[in-house]
């Protein structure tokens, strides 16, 4: 008899692999990246060979506390089979990049389906009535701002991802203003949050007064804030797309 999860692996896995090419989104994202690694190979000494390395964050910044990667030591053999890892790896993210973006475009299962309605709550009660509509929020905008954020809670993808994120921050604070010297503690939320977080780098801070310095950790931890939740939206509508049943053809 075979195994339960084996089946749902494979439609999963061809669903992925849909979101990350089968939409205008997707591709194009692919066709730049692509375009980055015959730049890094053509132009190694130019500053953008480290756009592949940009392109396919934050997963692609894993490679960092990978045992090897480009750059290792020990005769042909291991270089080789060390950027085969590296060149297998970055694929790897970039698919998952594919097809997050691809998510963003892709029709829901519920929306594509003509006969699917929300179903309608039965109140009989005149009492239940009023009390329903005095539970319901006074503000449209509200409803909006929880139905964006929700895929950044609601799933355990997403949810993992911003335990990686508080943990860097957490680190990197606790390295600010607790530890003598912070280091380069500051390099873990930037990869947990990129690619956007090198935004956070270029918002003007308080440095140039050196009585606001301590200022400055605070400003760049709310932008790599804001940064992490919108990557947690992001895999969140990714989980959701991968959860959705597929539509099944009408005979």
């Amino acid at each position: 008899m075979p195994s339960a999860s084996h089946p749902r692996r494979l439609p999963r896995l061809r669903r992925l692999l849909a979101l990350a090419t089968d939409n205008w989104l997707a591709r194009g994202y692919l066709a730049v990246l692509a375009a980055s690694v015959a730049v890094m190979f053509l132009f190694p000494e130019s500053g953008f060979a480290s756009s592949p390395l940009m392109l396919t964050a934050p997963l692609s910044f894993l490679g960092v506390v990978l045992p090897f990667g480009p750059g290792t030591e020990g005769g042909g053999a291991v270089e080789v089979l060390a950027i085969g890892f590296w060149a297998v790896w970055l694929l790897l993210c970039a698919f998952v990049n594919a097809a997050v973006l691809g998510a963003l475009v892709a029709r829901s299962a519920t929306a594509a389906s003509p006969g699917a309605r929300e179903p309608r709550s039965r109140v009989s009660d005149p009492s239940e009535q009023e009390g329903t509509a005095m539970a319901r929020p006074a503000s449209p905008r509200r409803q909006r701002t929880r139905a964006l954020l929700a895929p950044a809670v609601d799933n355990w993808l997403a949810r993992g991802y911003l335990a990686v994120v508080a943990a860097s921050l957490g680190f990197f604070l606790c390295a600010v203003y607790v530890l003598p010297d912070p280091g380069f503690a500051g390099i873990w939320p930037l990869m947990a949050t990129a690619p956007l977080s090198i935004l956070a780098l270029l918002v003007p801070t308080p440095a140039q007064d050196s009585s606001l310095t301590w200022l400055t950790p605070l400003i760049f931890s709310a932008g790599t804030v804001l940064c992490g939740l919108f990557n947690a939206v992001l895999l969140g509508r990714l989980a959701h797309r991968l959860r959705a049943p597929e539509p099944r053809p009408t005979t």
